[in-house]
């Protein structure tokens, strides 16, 4: 029996978005019927296998519409295998901004018994940032431009693959 995964994130300037579509085509190039859909557009999860979640995250959490789809959706997800991810910050490993967890991750964790979460580096893009988001970015003086590593991204999807064709193929 092969999965059938959806993966979706809440991006507020399409970089979280795109992030979840290279993780859909790295399932897919595994074997996984994976679907990349707009948060915005789901209103249940019926025909899904495992869902993989993400969010931007602004001021050290995620955006209110991935925490809102967790918690209307948390009995589901509780019942599937699930995967997090955030991307959030921005410049190379090297610069001091905290590459930390985004602080509801425990507790979305929780809520949907998530099997794992990873955090990727992010997209600052100044020229599409509305004034109040160029102004923080100012204030922690992050840099302009892509640091998303799309090799990182890749192997989060290999291990989500691997994860789940031991429980689907394994178990039929």
């Amino acid at each position: 029996m092969e999965p059938k995964v959806l993966v979706t994130a809440a991006s507020r300037h399409q970089a979280t978005h795109e992030i979840a579509e290279a993780i859909g085509a790295g399932l897919c190039e595994r074997g996984i019927d994976a679907q990349v859909r707009r948060i915005a557009e789901l209103t249940a999860l019926d025909g899904y296998d495992a869902v993989v979640l993400g969010s931007a995250v602004y001021m050290g959490r995620w955006l209110a519409e991935a925490r809102r789809f967790a918690q209307i959706h948390a009995s589901t997800l509780s019942s599937l295998p699930v995967w997090l991810f955030s991307s959030g910050p921005v410049g190379p490993s090297s610069h001091p901004i905290p590459a930390g967890e985004a602080a509801d991750v425990p507790v979305l964790v929780r809520l949907t018994r998530a099997r794992g979460h990873r955090t990727f580096a992010g997209r600052l893009d100044m020229k599409h940032l509305h004034f109040a988001e160029r102004a923080v970015a100012r204030t922690i003086h992050a840099p302009d431009g892509d640091s998303r590593d799309w090799e990182e991204i890749d192997r989060f999807a290999g291990d989500i693959a691997a994860a789940l064709h031991g429980a689907f193929v394994g178990a039929a």
